[in-house]
């Protein structure tokens, strides 16, 4: 079930513009439909599949349905159930609760979930599957993590944050009956006080419960001053369970020095199986319990490093890297019923897949197409679920189809698309073709590869405006998967580029770290190459180049509009513009300094400057818009704010979006898509050339 499918004028975002004095207008939609293109609005009426659950007789897959609530502008989300021949698709839950977490009992024949309960806390539901009955196992205050059933389907383990009751910092005193004195100072003692997307952290520790089937009480299985996370793998026997944790005591200064631990489900004791220097995490058994598959590596302080499967005994001895051979990540195993080898995903140049490794190291490919992680760009992303006959449900995307539901393996002839969510939108209406392109980098002759979305009716024939859109990481990869944005502008009538320059992962650990403590760097060179190459077929007008990006393309565009100035304007959309400052107000301090520099600012300060795209701000001449959410935490608004007087004070046109209430990503609420790609456009349209076609 999803909103009714309503395309109305957009109402004005709640976004402050700061320096600019010309209309800021969402774009026109048209009264009625038929509609030829994907407008602004129709962001609405997009929804997307996450989290296909396949059940243990391969037969139905649960789902969570994601849809837009154009009254309360949310996204909201529902379960659905579809056989895997893709019948019988229908809803297992309704309304605006935001379901999630859909997770089979061993049997088949139950569902565990969370939802809200009627006083909006996350909770744990169950449904009985044959007679659709549910009830709500829990009574949280805060939200369950990592749902997963115990062997004999009696209990589920989950992961949850304890708030700390320490005691306060100092004693205030008494004050009069019914006097009303300010709030309390904030006290903050640790290195890491707050993340993006949450804000600034109660004191407290992420720990592991298990709670009974039939409902009850709780029980908190780990203590102590330790987070651990990720999801919890049961032994078969049910008398333990293993967790990813750090509960080491330079823990906050060392963050990926993680580790996997078995924990006693009796008494909660709790013993690490692994000790190296690096992350160990993702544990999973083998089903006939002897063998534990995870993933980690070995920690050198690179900015990127490949993420590897081992597998190891089940008292942790013996353990031994399996895919070795295999220059790509792998991520969330899990063991072929018959214990011989484990699926898991992965990203080859751009593009989502399944894989499958034996215990020798041989690694084939299952499935590809994997991805919907993020509606917006076409990062790598996605989840898969595996049942005993092998059957593979999977979150599979292409550059003009949102994550639908898709099955693959266990005797299916080939991938089969078990969902079609958004065929009512987008039959009627023409979206851009993307097309691959590989091509030489100026700097080295190195193969880079990129993506081009053509405007819908496009002719080669013609001159059009070109935006070259960064993604961020640095170390991620774009990719031929859906993005709302990038669509949006190919819509507005612009050749959208999309590359994966020096830094890219999907191509292997020796090209990620090409800008290991160098960037930005000679990725600028990729990228300008990229233009160039697409300027050579003809059809791109080389007096109208935009160019955008966010987080790192954020810093990529920053970094750019200092070098050249061949772009006609720019939008650095939550960039670093200042390392110093950057690494000392960032919500990853203890990361950033170790991986990203030699060391720390104090120490090596011309390393941070030499790399800021704001020592370079006396070279620029680009027309260049700062966007930033005032509640970005990960790239700091002061960060933006930093270019943006820079730039006023040369008096270099500019504006600074500051978008209330927004995180690092932005786009939390769908208007806020709708915002960032309105308002980028119209920066651009300010300073296209009439010679360029108009839609």
């Amino acid at each position: 079930m999803h909103m009714t499918r309503l395309v109305r004028p957009l109402a004005a975002a709640a976004v402050l513009i700061v320096g600019a004095s010309w209309p800021l207008a969402a774009q026109p939609v048209p009264a009625s439909p038929p509609f030829t293109r994907f407008e602004p609005a129709n962001v609405f009426d997009l929804e997307w599949a996450s989290d296909p659950q396949i059940s243990p007789d391969g037969r139905r897959v649960a789902y969570v349905r994601h849809f837009m609530d154009i009254v309360h502008d949310r996204m909201r989300s529902t379960l659905w159930i579809v056989g895997v021949d893709g019948g019988d698709h229908r809803p297992l839950t309704s309304g605006h609760r935001n379901d999630a977490s859909p997770r089979w009992s061993p049997d088949g024949r139950r569902l565990a979930f969370v939802s809200r309960d009627e006083n909006g806390h996350a909770q744990i539901f169950l449904r009985w599957m044959d007679t659709g009955q549910t009830a709500q196992l829990t009574s949280l205050l805060r939200t369950p993590q990592s749902l997963t059933w115990s062997p004999d389907g009696q209990g589920l383990a989950f992961t949850m944050f304890v708030p700390d009751r320490s005691q306060p910092f100092a004693s205030m005193p008494d004050k009069p009956e019914g006097a009303t004195w300010a709030d309390p100072p904030r006290v903050i003692q640790k290195l890491v006080y707050r993340e993006d997307g949450e804000g600034y952290l109660d004191p407290g520790y992420t720990h592991l419960f298990v709670v009974p089937a039939d409902g009850g009480t709780p029980r908190q299985l780990t203590t102590g001053a330790f987070n651990h996370n990720g999801r919890p793998a049961w032994m078969p026997d049910g008398k333990s369970l293993l967790i990813t944790g750090n509960r080491h005591a330079d823990a906050e200064y060392q963050p990926l020095d993680s580790e996997i631990y078995e924990v006693s489900v009796a008494d909660g004791s709790i013993r690490p199986l692994t000790d190296r220097r690096g992350p160990d995490r993702a544990p999973t058994v083998s089903p006939d319990g002897r063998r534990v598959a995870y993933v980690g590596f070995d920690d050198r302080y690179q900015g990127y490093q490949v993420t590897r499967l081992y597998v190891m005994n089940r008292d942790g001895s013996g353990a031994r890297l399996v895919t070795g051979a295999f220059d790509r990540d792998v991520e969330a195993p899990v063991w072929s019923s018959d214990g011989k080898g484990v699926f898991f995903s992965t990203s080859d140049r751009g593009n989502g897949k399944i894989a499958y490794a034996t215990l020798d190291g041989k690694v084939d490919y299952v499935a590809s197409d994997l991805g919907g992680g993020d509606l917006g760009r076409p990062y790598e992303g996605g989840t898969f679920s595996l049942s005993p006959q092998g059957r593979v449900a999977y979150t599979w995307t292409r550059p003009d189809v949102p994550a639908d539901v898709a099955l693959a393996g266990g005797g299916t002839p080939s991938p089969a698309r078990l969902t079609r969510l958004n065929d009512d939108l987008f039959g009627h209406r023409s979206l851009a073709a993307v097309e691959s392109i590989t091509f030489a980098s100026s700097h080295d002759g190195r193969e880079i590869q990129g993506w081009i979305a053509k405007p819908p009716g496009f002719d080669a024939s013609r001159k059009y405006p070109l935006i070259l859109e960064i993604h961020g990481g640095p170390f991620a990869d774009y990719g031929d998967r859906f993005g709302a944005e990038i669509q949006l502008y190919a819509s507005a009538g612009y050749v959208v580029l999309y590359v994966n320059p020096r830094g890219s992962t999907s191509y292997g650990e020796e090209f990620g770290n090409l800008i290991h403590h160098a960037y930005p760097g000679y990725d600028y060179d990729d990228l300008m190459s990229a233009v160039d190459a697409v300027i050579a077929r003809g059809y791109v007008d080389p007096d109208n180049l935009f160019v955008t990006g966010g987080s790192g393309g954020g810093v990529l565009t920053a970094w750019i509009v200092g070098k050249t100035n061949r772009f006609r304007a720019a939008v650095s959309a939550k960039p670093v513009i200042n390392w110093y400052s950057f690494v000392l107000t960032a919500d990853g301090a203890p990361f950033f300094y170790r991986y990203w520099f030699p060391a720390p600012p104090w120490e090596r300060p011309e390393d941070y400057i030499r790399r800021s795209p704001l020592s370079l701000v006396g070279n620029v001449k680009t027309p260049t818009m700062l966007l930033t959410g005032e509640e970005d935490y990960r790239t700091p608004i002061s960060e933006s704010e930093q270019f943006y007087q820079a730039l006023k004070i040369r008096r270099i046109d500019t504006a600074l979006v500051r978008v209330p209430e927004a995180p690092h990503a932005i786009i939390v609420r769908p208007s806020l898509l709708i915002a960032k790609v309105t308002y980028i456009l119209a920066w651009f349209e300010k300073y296209r050339t009439p010679a360029s076609p108009s839609r």
